[in-house]
Order: structure tokens, then C-alpha cells, then sequence
């Protein structure tokens, strides 16, 4: 089982939305690196830490887990919308989504601050300078530190 950092704005789709479906395709993403993350290394039962970037506070806020093998991102064949890809055919898709489905909020989000501040993270992708990738490996002692930090993690 390998564990990932899937960072989303809240404003957008954030863990209370994930938690009231209980279920989504996490899409719209359009980096390479991040695609084949998605596509190719990802995989069934591998454990997410959810990270709300560009929010008050910032920081890890719960986890996720994957729950399916990975499709072609809907969104990308949506003429008129944002995420719209114009190379993108049924039979040659661009973009890859997994499904993700709720597992837990944590009892308190662990800001990037106190990310920072823990040197058992020092090697984490989301804390190094210039790092703007969406979806990141994270360690199995990584997930674990952070989960500790977040408190009793609160079911659906």
C-alpha cells in the first residue's frame, strides 16, 4: 500500500464535501506528473491525507482512501467547461481521474506551520520551496505522524 497527499482548495471540493458524498473521481487535475501518479501509480486501497491549500487555515484536515482503478477524467470532454480538453478523444484520453472515498475528518487540521515545525516530515514533497503538485507521495511514517497530529480522526 503506497500513501498520497492530495491537496484541494476547500472552496472548490473539500473534505466536508468528500464526506457527504462519500464518494468521487479526483479530477481536474492537468499536470503530467500528477497524471501519472493518478494512472499509473496509484492503486485500490492506498490511504490519502486530504490537504486544504489556499484556505484559512491551511493544512491536512482528514484522509481518504482509493477506491477504484483509474479512468479517463470526465471533465475533460465537457465543451464549455474549464478543465475542457481539446486533444482529449474517448478512445485517446489526455487526463485520469481516481476514485477517492471518504474515511475520516481528523479532530483538528495540522497547519503547514506545524508541518514545517516536525522534523519527522522534513522530507515531505508539500513543504519543499517551489513544490505545486496537486497529488504527492508521502511516506507510511509521514501518514502516520500527520494522522497522530490530526487527533482522533472523526468516521462519516
Amino acid at each position: 500500500m503506497a500513501h498520497w497527499l492530495l491537496k484541494t482548495e476547500p472552496e472548490v471540493y473539500g473534505i466536508d464535501d468528500l464526506r457527504r458524498e462519500g464518494l468521487t473521481d479526483w479530477d481536474r487535475v492537468r499536470n503530467h506528473q500528477v497524471k501519472i501518479f493518478l494512472r499509473d501509480a496509484m492503486a485500490r486501497g492506498d490511504r490519502c491525507l486530504i490537504y486544504h491549500s489556499n484556505a484559512e487555515p491551511t493544512g491536512v484536515v482528514g484522509t481518504a482512501v482509493v477506491s477504484g482503478q483509474a479512468v479517463p477524467d470526465a471533465t475533460q470532454f465537457r465543451k464549455g467547461d474549464e478543465a475542457f480538453e481539446p486533444r482529449a478523444t474517448r478512445q485517446a484520453p489526455v487526463w485520469w481521474a481516481r476514485p477517492v472515498r471518504f474515511e475520516s475528518r481528523f479532530a483538528r487540521c495540522v497547519e503547514l506551520a506545524e508541518l514545517r515545525k516536525e522534523p519527522r516530515l522534513r522530507g515531505m514533497a508539500i513543504l519543499k520551496r517551489g513544490n505545486r503538485l496537486s497529488v504527492t507521495p508521502v511516506t507510511a511514517a509521514e501518514f502516520a505522524c500527520i494522522e497522530a497530529m490530526g487527533g482522533r480522526a472523526r468516521g462519516g
